[in-house]
């Protein structure tokens, strides 16, 4: 998710900047970044579906020591994500006030916003890379020799086509979709992005009425990438981004598959609700004028039972839960149910 131009939301058309900066961190180091363990700080905004997930495989794989975290304050400014949640509003350990900062050492007049998730170099300061569709992958294929002892495999070989189908058909539908109905600046734009993210999700819902897992019997990357959004869909999609046909609750399948996930160690416990309503009801200023942040949805839902373990299905596979969330990285209390 980008920084800057706030008050263009809703009064432009959308489209989806690709990743600029595209180097990856892997085992052999062939772009110049090679995997090590504590030399990379992941900076994320935990109101952001892009940069949860990096927050979600990071957990589930137990790579909190080898790549520590910076969070970024929900509410950014023109001049893109800050750190104002930390003393003295710098990364204490980059030093910078503002993300910018470490895109601007690594290339100066770069094309497109400031976005989330990224990965900085911490002895240079440089950005090494922005690209949310390949981060993840990265870190569940590359980084292996970092993970924890029971991590699972969140892109199993053999799956690989069939996971890579289904969230190409996710990403374009259901997490672009949300977007392209939000920001739509006419009608018609409108209209044919809220079909078609309704479509997928009719589609989805037939899919996971069987099955507990999108693909194969446990948890893989494409898991993650609907969870987040699906995780925000009633506190801001369904009335901030007009995708109102029905909310979550009101669909059987997906909420319980939603709330499934969301109780699974690694998924829920990295859910900042303030964070997630506060950055699109007050960034979003040419679609909520008023930055008033709703006090609704009610969260207590969230931890209901979802009965969806009587389709089967093993979460970790042959793994285990990660461990408990490390104390600097706990969600506070009002923010979740």
């Amino acid at each position: 998710m980008s920084g800057g131009g706030n008050t263009a939301y809703g009064r432009k058309a959308f489209q989806r900047s690709r990743a600029h900066f595209t180097d990856r961190i892997t085992r052999d180091g062939r772009d110049g970044w090679p995997v090590e363990a504590g030399r990379y700080r992941l900076v994320v905004s935990r109101a952001c579906p892009w940069a949860s997930r990096a927050l979600v495989s990071r957990r589930l794989l137990g790579l909190e020591k080898a790549l520590p975290l910076a969070v970024a304050d929900p509410v950014q400014d023109d001049r893109s994500w800050r750190f104002t949640l930390d003393p003295d509003g710098r990364d204490p350990v980059l030093g910078i006030r503002f993300l910018s900062e470490a895109y601007d050492r690594r290339e100066t007049d770069y094309p497109g916003g400031v976005s989330v998730p990224a990965i900085v170099d911490v002895p240079s300061g440089e950005l090494v890379t922005n690209d949310y569709q390949r981060i993840t992958l990265d870190l569940a294929t590359e980084w292996t020799d970092l993970h924890r002892e029971g991590a699972p495999d969140l892109y199993p070989e053999p799956l690989r086509d069939e996971i890579d189908q289904v969230m190409a058909e996710v990403y374009e539908d259901v997490n672009n979709g949300v977007y392209r109905a939000g920001f739509a600046t006419g009608q018609e734009e409108y209209e044919r992005a809220y079909h078609r993210l309704f479509q997928r999700l009719d589609l989805l819902t037939e899919r996971l009425s069987g099955q507990r897992y999108l693909v194969g019997d446990t948890i893989t990357e494409a898991d993650i990438r609907l969870f987040t959004t699906l995780v925000r869909f009633d506190a801001v999609y369904h009335g901030h981004f007009k995708c109102n046909r029905w909310k979550l609750t009101e669909n059987r399948v997906l909420w319980a598959y939603v709330r499934d996930l969301y109780q699974t160690p690694g998924f829920g416990d990295t859910v900042d609700f303030d964070h997630i309503k506060r950055h699109y009801y007050q960034v979003h200023t040419g679609i909520n004028p008023t930055g008033i942040v709703p006090v609704g949805p009610d969260l207590s839902g969230w931890l209901t039972e979802h009965h969806r373990a009587e389709l089967g299905g093993r979460p970790f596979g042959d793994g285990t839960p990660p461990g408990p969330v490390p104390e600097a990285e706990r969600v506070p209390a009002h923010a979740r149910p």
